[in-house]
């Protein structure tokens, strides 16, 4: 079988996280939508193309030939990976009044279903408000059949939905997971005296310091590593809160370093609903979300100190220093985040091709040219 990933329209809505991949592949939940898809498919990386904008599809190939197609807004089940695996070329499914999947790209026929759970992002915010529900359908679907690797009696433990692969390390501290199920991936480590609340996940090779305050529901992705206080965060991968600080209601990129003692602000004083910047319209919009911290896209960093506003929407390479609370919105490229002043581009590769290298992870001409787009875009 091969997929397709239909961005659905949907790439300015979720950005700053899209400006540098697919719908598909933010990380919702413990997977990215587009592993779990695949995962419940039995649908290798190489047998995926992508629907999605064109300067992206230097990275993430293009569909070649006709096949089944996906939206990549819409977190699988495994009752709804039946459905789509049946569909027949002809056809079209349609979950609660939302597509979901076609046999191919003209399909017309359309089959109505309707289902309980069932998740589906639409906007930016969404990713973190809806993280739980991910967290548990996916807790499902990777333990499935399996044993936990058993926990040390250095811990404490609290309920029993805690699932540890082998190889990673927990040592003196406490999970509770009566309000949700936590993962712990192979080669993760939690430091002594970390307290976590679930739901949460810690990918693979990810660290949490010594220390940390986690609440859930909180998925940090592969080869982070996170300090602090943390609440209702989805991190993506190979993104660093090491230090003090609290991060709250937020989604990270990729490649983002938070310095010592950042602090973002998740509710205004007067406990209004926020407004967050549109990449869509160009303009603030209004929202019914009430939390809201930092909307982060890759590669973008934070100084020592930083205080960021309340739903704090920054692009992708972003490097955020000097006093005060920077604007609400900080574009793509920005150097200091409180004017025009531009990051220039060969210094952001310079330092991205160092951080990635910290992790033996090259940056590659595919990179450069995402990146060199965006920045171009902004002239």
């Amino acid at each position: 079988m091969k997929l397709t990933f239909d961005d659905n329209g949907l790439h300015k809505k979720l950005a700053p996280l899209t400006l540098t991949r697919p719908v598909c592949d933010i990380r919702f939940g413990i997977l990215t939508i587009r592993e779990s898809w695949c995962k419940l498919l039995h649908v290798t990386a190489e047998n995926c193309s992508f629907n999605t904008e064109p300067y992206l599809n230097c990275k993430f190939a293009a569909a070649s030939s006709d096949q089944l197609v996906i939206a990549g807004n819409v977190k699988p089940t495994t009752e709804l990976a039946h459905w789509v695996s049946t569909l027949g070329e002809n056809e079209k499914l349609m979950v609660n009044g939302v597509w979901v999947a076609s046999g191919s790209s003209n399909a017309d026929k359309v089959i109505d279903r309707s289902i309980s759970q069932f998740i589906h992002i639409e906007n930016s915010w969404d990713i973190f408000q809806m993280a739980g529900d991910a967290i548990q359908i996916d807790f499902e679907l990777l333990t499935a059949g399996k044993k936990s690797a058993p926990l040390s009696a250095t811990n404490t433990l609290i309920g029993n939905q805690l699932f540890i692969e082998k190889g990673a390390r927990v040592e003196c501290s406490s999970i509770n997971t009566n309000s949700g199920p936590v993962y712990i991936t192979k080669n993760a480590e939690v430091m002594e005296g970390c307290m976590i609340r679930g739901p949460f996940a810690l990918g693979e090779s990810a660290v949490l310091k010594m220390g940390a305050k986690i609440y859930g529901p909180t998925s940090i992705g592969p080869h982070c590593k996170i300090g602090g206080e943390v609440t209702n965060c989805m991190f993506q991968a190979y993104s660093n809160k090491g230090h003090d600080g609290f991060l709250g209601n937020s989604v990270v990129g990729e490649w983002c370093n938070f310095g010592a003692d950042t602090n973002s602000s998740n509710l205004k004083n007067n406990y209004s609903n926020v407004r967050i910047y549109s990449f869509d319209t160009g303009q603030m919009t209004d929202t019914n979300v009430q939390f809201c911290g930092v909307l982060m896209g890759d590669h973008s960093k934070t100084g020592i100190n930083t205080m960021l506003n309340t739903a704090t929407t920054v692009g992708v390479c972003a490097n955020i220093f000097n006093a005060g609370f920077p604007p609400k919105y900080i574009p793509s490229f920005s150097w200091g985040g409180f004017g025009n002043e531009r990051f220039i581009l060969e210094k952001a590769f310079e330092v991205a091709k160092n951080m990635m290298g910290r992790r033996s992870v090259e940056l590659t001409t595919d990179d450069k040219a995402i990146l060199s787009h965006l920045y171009n875009s902004l002239a």
